[in-house]
C-alpha cells in the first residue's frame, strides 16, 4: 500500500482553478440523493426553464475543459451518451473518464492537462444523470447500469479503455468490470463508493438537506464542506453546474448496491485504488483495508490528507499514479 502521509501537503485549497473540482466533493452529496428516494421511469428536467439554466451554468464550466477533438452521442437501448474525445500527447491505450453522479464532465478540468500528457482522453456524462447525456428507457439494475455503459465503449474505435471512475463514476466503472471485462484493459478506482466500503450513517444524515430539491442552498454548501474536509465553498462554474443539476434535474435510477470482496477479488483486469483518507464517504481504513485485501497491497494508494476532493487537492498526483499504472509492461 502506497502512503502519501510523508509527503508535503499540497491541497491548493486557495487557488480558484482547484475550486472546481470541489465538485468531486459536492457530488458526494448527490450520491447519498440514491439512497433517499424511490426508483421509477427516466431521469428528466423539472422544466424547460430548469434544462436552460444548467445547459447554461455547463457551458460556463465547460469552458475551462480543453477543446475537444470530437463531440460524440452514442445511440445505446438506455438513451444517448454524450461522450468527448481529447487529444493527448502520450502515447499509451486511450482512457475513459466517469464523473460522480450530477458532476458531469467538467469536474476533470483540473486533471486533464496532467492526464492529456498520458494518452488521449474520453470523457462523458452519466447516463440518467444531469448532463448532455439523454435517457430515454429506464435503467432498473446494476445489469443495466453496466449494459448502457458496454454498448458505449463498443461503439467507439477501441473496443476497450484504461477505465478511470471518480466517486460514483468508481462504482460505475467497477459494476462494469465485473459484467463487461472485455472493455476494460485496466481499473483505476478514485475514492469509489459503495465499492470497498458502504456509506457511513453520518454522511447519510448529513446530506439530507442537501438532496431535497427545495431544501435553502445553505443545507447544501454545509453538506459539501464537509465532504471537502471543511474548507469553505466557494462559487465557480462547476460547484454552480451541479447545484443547478441538483435542483432541476430528477434522477431515476435504483440505488447502487454494494459490490462484494469476491467480484473485487475475481477481477481479472490490472486495478488501481486511490483512497482519500479523510474522505466522509466510506470508513478510509476499512476501504484501504478491503481493497488491499481483495487487490493486493501494491494496487492501492492511500492520499492521508485528502479529502473526498482528492482530484482537485492533488491533481498531479492522481495522474501521475494513473500514468504509472497505465503504461506498465
Amino acid at each position: 500500500m502506497t502512503d502519501r502521509d510523508t509527503q508535503t501537503p499540497r491541497r491548493r485549497m486557495l487557488r480558484p482553478r482547484v475550486l472546481m473540482p470541489i465538485a468531486s466533493a459536492i457530488v458526494a452529496a448527490v450520491a447519498i440523493g440514491y439512497f433517499l428516494r424511490a426508483p421509477s421511469p427516466v431521469g428528466h428536467w423539472d422544466s424547460a426553464e430548469g434544462e436552460a439554466e444548467f445547459d447554461s451554468a455547463y457551458t460556463a464550466a465547460f469552458a475551462s475543459m480543453p477543446k475537444p477533438a470530437d463531440t460524440i452521442d452514442i445511440r445505446t437501448a438506455f438513451g444517448f451518451v454524450r461522450v468527448y474525445r481529447f487529444e493527448g500527447t502520450g502515447d499509451a491505450a486511450p482512457m475513459m473518464l466517469l464523473p460522480g453522479t450530477a458532476s458531469s464532465t467538467p469536474v476533470w478540468a483540473d486533471n486533464m492537462p496532467s492526464l492529456l500528457r498520458i494518452a488521449d482522453v474520453y470523457a462523458l456524462d452519466l447516463l440518467g444523470e444531469p448532463g448532455r447525456s439523454v435517457q430515454s428507457s429506464p435503467i432498473t439494475d446494476t445489469e443495466d447500469e453496466a449494459a448502457w455503459l458496454a454498448e458505449t465503449i463498443a461503439a467507439l474505435p477501441e473496443d476497450s479503455v484504461n477505465l478511470v471512475g471518480l466517486s460514483l463514476g468508481g462504482w460505475t466503472a467497477a459494476n462494469l468490470a465485473i459484467r463487461h471485462p472485455q472493455h476494460v484493459r485496466t481499473l483505476t478506482l478514485i475514492d469509489p463508493v459503495q465499492t470497498f466500503d458502504g456509506i457511513p450513517v453520518e454522511t447519510i444524515l448529513r446530506a439530507i438537506p442537501a438532496t431535497v430539491p427545495w431544501m435553502p442552498k445553505a443545507g447544501r454548501d454545509a453538506f459539501n464542506s464537509y465532504t471537502a474536509g471543511g474548507i469553505e465553498v466557494e462559487d465557480v462554474p462547476v460547484a454552480d453546474m451541479i447545484e443547478s443539476g441538483m435542483h432541476h434535474y430528477a434522477m431515476k435510477k435504483p440505488q447502487p448496491s454494494r459490490i462484494t470482496e469476491g467480484q473485487l477479488s475475481d477481477l481479472p483486469m490490472p486495478v488501481l485504488a486511490i483512497i482519500a483518507g479523510r474522505s466522509v464517504m466510506h470508513d478510509p481504513d476499512t476501504a484501504s483495508a478491503t481493497a488491499t485485501r481483495t487487490l493486493g497491497t501494491g494496487a492501492v494508494h492511500v492520499y492521508e490528507d485528502a479529502s473526498h476532493a482528492v482530484t482537485g487537492e492533488y491533481p498531479d498526483e492522481v495522474a501521475a499514479d494513473i500514468g504509472e499504472f497505465v503504461t506498465r509492461p
